[in-house]
């Protein structure tokens, strides 16, 4: 591990400790690869104006990978340099089919602009809809029934009780509707025992958010080191030739990379250690 140029985090139950804040040995691993000229990067299902609430601006990342690969920032100079959105005409399309089938689900505008979004709650009560709700509600409005949107989405989350069967049958519904487009999990990190079904264009994901990062910086793909806790990292651990998963990410994916202490044990700063040296 050399030779590694760039370490790419995911920030909930990774970086982050469980209630947000940002251990002193994480932040000074940070501060320690930045003297060594080692990119630093964020890579979260985070939409950008959430990443600004749980990093303060002097944290010392080069770049913030937002919504799952949606868009890529620059955070020291502030600028926007990627974002890829749902086309319009498939936007609307997959809202009439959600609404059709009546699911709880949220629709999100196009990246960066994917802190607003709509919503269109089912007749099936849902309390992790609620609780979303609860914390975007300020950003949110009810989809229009007398109107289609104008402009593309980022992405589009339903709320599913945690059934992996069922999940596995609607990613595959989701997916056959259109080749544009891919389906991603994630573990709540709001309320136990539910998925979120994340719909995003077929280029989006975190390890498709890295990997043109390195090309834009001409780095290698065995020049990269990656950590995760959940599905939604999969993509981005397959990516990095260096990958590790942290103690506290679901059972059924432990043994597909090499584990680290978790997010209450300092899990950055223990996977980084090596590079330190």
């Amino acid at each position: 591990m050399k030779n590694i140029k760039l370490v790419a985090t995911d920030l909930d139950g990774t970086f982050l400790k469980n209630d947000r804040s940002i251990s002193d040995e994480n932040l000074k691993a940070l501060r320690l690869l930045g003297e060594k000229n080692i990119l630093r990067v964020v890579a979260t299902g985070r939409n950008l104006r959430k990443v600004m609430e749980v990093i303060p601006n002097e944290v010392p990342f080069d770049y913030i990978v937002y919504s799952s690969g949606a868009g890529i920032y620059n955070w020291p100079q502030k600028k926007h340099i990627y974002h890829k959105n749902i086309s319009s005409e498939l936007s609307n399309s997959l809202i009439g089919f959600f609404r059709g089938r009546d699911f709880n689900f949220y629709a999100f505008d196009e990246a960066p602009e994917n802190h607003r979004l709509w919503f269109h709650k089912g007749k099936q009560e849902c309390e992790e809809f609620n609780r979303y709700f609860s914390f975007h509600n300020s950003f949110s409005e009810q989809l229009p029934t007398d109107r289609e949107l104008k402009n593309g989405l980022c992405q589009f989350m339903l709320i599913i009780p945690e059934n992996e069967e069922q999940f596995e049958k609607l990613k595959d519904e989701i997916e056959a509707r259109s080749d544009e487009i891919r389906v991603i999990r994630s573990s709540s990190p709001v309320t136990e025992g539910y998925i979120w079904v994340e719909v995003f264009h077929r280029e989006v994901s975190k390890g498709h958010g890295v990997d043109r990062l390195c090309r834009l910086l001409g780095i290698k793909q065995d020049e990269t080191f990656g950590i995760g806790n959940d599905y939604n990292d999969l993509d981005l651990l397959h990516f990095t030739a260096h990958s590790f998963l942290t103690e506290n990410a679901p059972s059924e994916i432990k043994n597909r990379f090499n584990l680290v202490p978790s997010n209450e044990n300092d899990a950055f700063a223990h996977a980084v250690q090596p590079l330190l040296i």
